[in-house]
């Protein structure tokens, strides 16, 4: 085998985590010799620097494009060319040859609409695309037999690349070297066992390492490799698969359904109706339908994600994936796992406690000899590394990868120079082997062994205790029975028998900004499970600490039930959970949905992965493995676990205010509706032209719209969208319709003579805009000092409107006479107050 077996201790014989850069040792080993000069089989040295020219020329270059958004064609085409833009545009052009310039107002706006849309997203798409090299996997290509981290764009045909833990395979390529090489395959076969490989077997792009290490060489690049096209479409922006999407979506198609036969009615009724100009009957026909439609509420959800984007871009936040913001904001769970979220990667060994008589001296050169063995080593054993140096006098002839399953390692060594095989191997000066294993204490140890009490003691402490163990030097006769055979690694009875020799304590550095962090999910009501490898009561001392609520209500996830009813009641009753498998963690995500929770899931290692995929949220951190990177639809670029409460908070603005302003749309959609219905059914002209309801959507929505879109919002999503902004828009409809109308008919029997027309108008608009305004203020609670003077601020605009002679000719707007517009706004007050009892009542009668 080659020159360094991979081993990895894991947290605590628990989680992968936390992988540092490998240091040196100093063994003086190098390519093609062990540690004592011994010779093994010759490394490849990979490409040259002449031969990857030469490929590069040829085009064999892993050239798929790796996009984190939309293109600048594809954001443009889809601001643009929507259904909604297709009928304004048709509508606004024939408005254009008869009507006033004023009457086509509504298409100049659409224009802007859809401008500040497209710059939006370009501002998003800009954050998004430098956030996303940032995060980036770098593989590690062997050219020239020097090891270099080259971007994934950079790998030719025939490059071997060099593998280790947690790395993803980006390329598909054939195994040429491997120590003990497990590889995930899930992700492309959905089989969640992983997979022993060995040199020549075939490796797949979008699988990745969970144990082990070694080398492979690519023999599909680019667009040929086999998960290619499914990572491009994985990475990219996406802005419709999300419940907020879809259900303004439904929406849509529910207004275009009524929209149509309600307009092919206006048309006819305003044609063949009462005594008026064939301009005068389209321009009135225009102004009912264009209203019809809520084309501002997809370009602001569309504003509203990008500017979230941008905003957590600015906290080296990456999203993925844009509706990860709505689905964070939707979480009641948030599954954490201690190592990297609530600790630190460092540790610091703290002390070494020797066991059974062994000598200090010796386990310390049994520790230093395990720490060189890993040219990647974790937290844990780099700590083992930076307290006890290898001498460089051991060699080591075999190794057992750490899994998370197991909750160990191991490796063989050549014991040679002074004190060799004191602690039980052959004299001094001579050559002796030994078997060891490092890992969990209360897996390596039976039942009632008197070193678990300490362990407990010291796990009560908040302390990481790892075992040091010497396996029994069981041996099994050949087949001739001669030469006895050493029980492999890798043997399920290998820790059977072991003789416990040291226990080393760790202790970990906590992260200063996860207690605020614990508080802010606490005080809103998100439920915070720690899900953790490490022994139990360790991981709820640490818990502890940083003052969790229901840290001391730890469980042994062995001890969990199996059956998800059963698992997913004991997560509801527990907080923090120890040993447990990443089977298990997959398990526990799977039961807790099953009750209706909306579970977010963090980690960093490859043992995070499958809970990570299946959680409903997957956050990783930014020094985490290129597979957590890969399946999280959030990534901490900064690893820092404080941003996930922006990320909430982003998320819930989002939602909420989309809500909020969506009801403000919808209403306007009813009422438009209903008033046009109404014009048909008795047979009377359309009470306003295009320009009055421009103005009255811009004061009354648009502009206030965009606001409280932006607005700070920490309500918890919900779901049921639709349901949520028909309950509301429905009545508000109805009663400004209702309003607005009566008003009209009024007006009708009031007014007569020259001019009647135009003074029924303004009549309507003043009703329909004060009742419009009353949804505005409902929909502006709860009340602070800017939302208040933004409805002012509308109001008074209007009132501008009606003052300024050159406005009420520009949008012929005048009142006439005093008994009408009082009469109209005491409509309107009869119609606000129903409104207010109506949006009280639906709130009792339909709550959320």
């Amino acid at each position: 085998m080659t020159e360094r077996a991979k081993i990895n201790t894991g947290d605590d014989g628990a989680d992968d985590h936390g992988r540092s850069p490998a240091s040196g040792s100093s063994s003086g080993s190098g390519p093609g010799s062990d540690s004592l000069g011994g010779a093994v089989a010759p490394r490849s040295t990979g490409l040259s620097a002449t031969e990857v020219a030469r490929r590069v020329e040829r085009g064999e270059v892993n050239d798929v494009p790796v996009r984190s958004s939309r293109s600048t064609a594809d954001i443009v085409r889809g601001n643009v060319f929507t259904r909604f833009n297709a009928i304004i545009g048709v509508l606004w052009l024939i408005m254009l040859f008869v009507a006033p310039f004023q009457d086509s107002l509504f298409g100049y706006v659409i224009i802007a609409n859809t401008g500040i849309g497209i710059v939006q997203e370009l501002r998003a798409k800009r954050t998004l695309d430098g956030l996303a090299v940032i995060g980036e996997a770098k593989p590690t290509v062997r050219r020239d037999g020097a090891a270099t981290e080259i971007s994934t764009s950079e790998i030719v045909l025939d490059d071997l690349i060099e593998l280790g833990p947690g790395d993803k395979v980006v390329v598909d390529g054939i195994v040429a070297e491997a120590d003990n090489l497990e590889v995930d395959e899930s992700l492309l076969t959905g089989e969640a066992d992983p997979v022993l490989k060995q040199p020549g077997d075939r490796m797949m792009s979008g699988s990745f390492v969970v144990a082990g290490g070694g080398a492979f060489t690519a023999t599909k690049v680019g667009r040929e490799a086999y998960a290619a096209q499914l990572a491009e479409e994985a990475s990219r922006f996406t802005l419709v698969r999300s419940e907020l999407s879809a259900g303004i979506s439904t929406i849509l198609k529910y207004v275009t359904w009524m929209m149509i036969p309600t307009a092919i009615g206006l048309i006819i009724s305003q044609l063949v109706g009462e005594n008026n100009n064939l301009k005068g009957a389209i321009a009135r026909t225009v102004g009912g339908i264009v209203p019809m439609i809520p084309e501002g509420l997809v370009l602001l959800t569309s504003v509203a994600f990008a500017i979230g984007v941008i905003r957590l871009g600015r906290k080296q936040c990456l999203v993925q994936e844009l509706p990860a913001i709505e689905g964070l904001a939707r979480v009641d769970v948030v599954c954490l796992d201690k190592t990297g979220t609530l600790t630190e990667g460092g540790m610091d060994v703290t002390r070494l406690q020797t066991l059974n008589g062994a000598d200090e001296s010796y386990v310390r050169r049994v520790l230093g000899a395990l720490g060189a063995s890993d040219p990647r080593p974790n937290a844990s054993l780099q700590a083992l590394i930076d307290a006890y140096p290898d001498r460089g006098e051991w060699r080591c002839t075999d190794a057992l990868p750490f899994s998370s399953a197991r909750k160990y390692s191991g490796a063989a060594f050549e014991e040679r120079g002074n004190g060799a095989g004191t602690s039980g191997g052959a004299g001094a000066g001579a050559a002796a082997h030994s078997t060891w294993l490092l890992g969990a204490p209360d897996v390596l140890l039976p039942a009632g062994d008197p070193a678990l009490a300490e362990v407990d003691r010291l796990n009560e402490q908040g302390l990481r205790v790892l075992l040091l163990a010497r396996a029994a030097d069981g041996t099994a006769a050949g087949s001739d029975g001669g030469t006895a055979e050493p029980t492999p690694l890798d043997s399920p009875d290998i820790a059977a028998g072991a003789r416990a020799t040291a226990l080393v304590v760790l202790e970990q550095r906590l992260r200063p900004d996860a207690a605020d962090t614990l508080a802010y999910f606490a005080d809103q009501n998100v439920a915070a499970k720690v899900i953790s490898g490490d022994n139990a009561v360790s991981v709820g001392a640490v818990a502890g600490k940083l003052g969790m609520a229901g840290a001391a209500n730890t469980i042994d996830a062995r001890t969990l039930p199996t059956e998800r009813e059963a698992m997913a009641t004991a997560l509801d009753e527990h907080t923090v959970f120890g040993r447990v498998t990443p089977q298990q963690k997959r398990d526990m995500v799977a039961a807790l949905q099953s009750h209706g929770h909306t579970v977010a899931m963090t980690g960093d290692g490859v043992n995070d992965v499958l809970a990570l995929k299946d959680a409903d949220i997957g956050v990783s951190m930014g020094s985490g493995s290129e597979a957590t990177r890969a399946v999280a639809q959030i990534v901490l670029l900064d690893n820092s676990f404080a941003t996930l409460p922006s990320v909430v908070a982003e998320g819930r603005r989002v939602i909420g205010n989309i809500t909020r302003v969506a009801t403000l749309f919808l209403t306007k959609t009813v009422y438009s509706v209903l008033l046009a219905i109404l014009v048909v059914v008795t047979g009377v002209q359309y009470p306003f032209l295009p320009r009055h309801l421009t103005l009255l959507s811009t004061l009354t929505i648009g502009v206030p719209a965009f606001f409280l879109a932006l607005a700070p919002n920490k309500e918890r999503a919900k779901p049921n969208f639709v349901r949520r902004v028909m309950r509301y828009s429905i009545p508000a409809g109805v009663i400004a319709a209702a309003a607005t109308f009566t008003t009209y008919l009024l007006a009708r029997h009031y007014y007569t003579g020259p001019g009647a027309l135009d003074a029924e108008t303004s009549v309507a608009t003043l009703t329909l805009f004060l009742v419009s305004m009353w949804v505005l203020a409902i929909i502006a609670r709860p009340y602070t000092w800017w939302r208040l003077l933004l409805v002012a601020a509308m109001g008074g605009a209007f009132l501008v409107v009606l003052v300024v002679p050159w406005l009420q000719q520009f949008f012929a707007l005048k009142l006439v006479g005093v008994t009408m517009p009082w009469t109209a706004v005491a409509i309107a007050a009869v119609g606000s107050a129903i409104l207010e009892w109506a949006w009280r009542w639906v709130g009792r009668r339909f709550p959320a």
